[in-house]
C-alpha cells in the first residue's frame, strides 16, 4: 500500500509540473509584403524559435502573378520572397534550417539549384525535392521552409 501512495503521489507531482509549464505561443503571421492578406493561409507560423513558412512560389509580391520567363525568373523570385518573408519576421537566410522543394519537372533539377546556391554564402539548410503535378497558379516551382532564430543575422 505503501508503494501504491508514493507511486501516486510522484504521478501528482510530475502532472502538476507539467501543467506548470508555460505553454508555448503560437503566431500567424502575414506581412502582407509577398502574399495579399486576403488569401486563407498565413505566409508563416512562429511556435517559440521557429518559422515555418509556407510554400513560396515565384510570385510578384503583393499579386497572385508568376515572374515571367519559366523556372529560373521563378525560382529566383520564390527565393527573394523566402528572404522577404524571413526579414518581416526578424529572420534571415541563414536562420534556414530546411527547405522542401516541389519542381513541375525534376528535369529542370539543375537549373533551380544554380539560382538556389546563390542564396547562401558558407552553408546550405538540410533539402528534399520532388517532382509535383499541378503547382499553384500553374507554377514551376514552390519551396517550403523552416528557420530556427539563431540571432545570426545574414
Amino acid at each position: 500500500m505503501r508503494v501504491r501512495l508514493t507511486v501516486f503521489l510522484l504521478g501528482l507531482a510530475m502532472c502538476a509540473c507539467v501543467q506548470a509549464q508555460k505553454p508555448t505561443d503560437v503566431e500567424f503571421l502575414n506581412s502582407g509584403k509577398v502574399i495579399p492578406k486576403s488569401l486563407p493561409f498565413s505566409e508563416a507560423v512562429r511556435v517559440g524559435d521557429t518559422l515555418y513558412l509556407s510554400g513560396q512560389i515565384g510570385i510578384v509580391p503583393g499579386t497572385l502573378k508568376l515572374a515571367a520567363g519559366g523556372l529560373g525568373p521563378e525560382s529566383r523570385q520564390a527565393m527573394n520572397n523566402i528572404k522577404t518573408t524571413l526579414e518581416s519576421h526578424g529572420y534571415s537566410m541563414r536562420d534556414l534550417v530546411k527547405c522542401t522543394v516541389m519542381l513541375a519537372d525534376m528535369a529542370k533539377w539543375a537549373e533551380f539549384n544554380e539560382i538556389y546556391k546563390t542564396f547562401f554564402v558558407d552553408r546550405f539548410p538540410a533539402r528534399s525535392a520532388f517532382g509535383a503535378n499541378g503547382l499553384a497558379l500553374g507554377a514551376n516551382v514552390e519551396i517550403e521552409c523552416m528557420a530556427v532564430a539563431t540571432g545570426s543575422g545574414n
